[in-house]
């Protein structure tokens, strides 16, 4: 999948594509019918999606608690598994926020990108002060040349699949729930970075991973499947991860602990996506390192009879 950050200077290959259009938050079922619709619409064409980075929520509300279901890199990677070729990340700013719905479609989708078709969920808004309907699209591709294609919303039990939904959920600890409306396990990716070393010293060695920016599932202990991305250890692994603030050492800032099950090697500088696939326990604050090492390996013989039905 080529990545690209902006709508101008684009090789020929990128144009012409069939593209769905949207935030993306997640990639959840919902997000992936509208990427199916729009190689649908036109299967002939190069698949690509058109997002935003930041998030217009992050430009607009920039003091707003971290919402986000997933980075930059974690969007691509799940983009890139669903056949996607083409992704614009386009940088959301000044620029395109002032723009109208007509000014949006001309210079971006039209001349830019130059569009052969473009898809959207049902409740897509865009332009500035987000004066742009479906309905402001459709009419807008009529006169510029590119067809559109309004998918409708999907759901479950009468609610559609959303990512505010999906947040509510994960905070909660519902990791199951949430992976029924994501269509695949909820991940946290990114770069290990380097700790406390407090988990080599207790017998426990662990990949320590920023959640920056991430709207954080409830914390405590989490059952996890470990793909590592790069490096000589490439593969999936099988662990234990801690998501919290480690009370048992005064700390106050999360991050993620990743335990990985029967792995010896150095994981150092190495991107890992980290699926939660059940939450075990909140975090807690022990009696001493005796009963904080006999927790953990409660915790971990607990994790791995989960993850053998898996």
């Amino acid at each position: 999948m080529q990545i690209h950050h902006h709508w101008t200077g684009l090789p020929a290959s990128a144009r012409g594509t069939s593209a769905a259009m949207g935030n993306f938050d997640g990639v959840h079922l919902g997000h992936r019918s509208v990427i199916e619709a729009a190689h649908r619409a036109q299967p002939g064409a190069a698949l690509s999606v058109i997002t935003f980075e930041p998030h217009p929520r992050q430009f607009f509300a920039r003091d707003a608690a971290p919402f986000r279901l997933m980075n930059a890199e974690a969007r691509a990677n799940r983009l890139a598994r669903l056949g996607v070729e083409h992704l614009f990340e386009l940088p959301f700013g000044p620029v395109l926020a002032g723009l109208s719905p007509e000014a949006f479609a001309r210079q971006v989708l039209c001349d830019g990108l130059g569009l052969a078709h473009v898809t959207v969920g049902a409740d897509f808004c865009f332009g500035k002060g987000r004066a742009g309907s479906t309905e402001t699209l459709q009419q807008l591709g009529r006169e510029m040349g590119f067809g559109v294609t309004i998918a409708p919303l999907i759901g479950r039990d009468g609610t559609d699949f959303s990512s505010t939904a999906i947040r509510d959920a994960l905070a909660e600890g519902r990791v199951r729930e949430a992976e029924t409306m994501l269509g695949h396990w909820h991940r946290i990716e990114g770069e290990v970075i380097h700790g406390e070393k407090r988990g080599r010293e207790l017998g426990w060695p662990t990949a320590n991973m920023s959640v920056d920016g991430l709207h954080l599932p409830r914390l405590g202990v989490y059952a996890v499947l470990v793909d590592v991305l790069t490096g000589p250890d490439r593969g999936t692994y099988q662990g234990v991860a801690s998501l919290g603030v480690r009370p048992m050492f005064g700390e106050n800032r999360p991050n993620l602990e990743v335990n990985l099950f029967d792995f010896s090697g150095d994981l150092y500088g190495q991107h890992l996506s980290v699926a939660l696939v059940d939450f075990l326990r909140d975090e807690a604050k022990f009696d001493g390192l005796p009963a904080l090492i006999a927790q953990i390996e409660a915790d971990a013989a607990q994790a791995r009879a989960i993850l053998a039905g898996v």
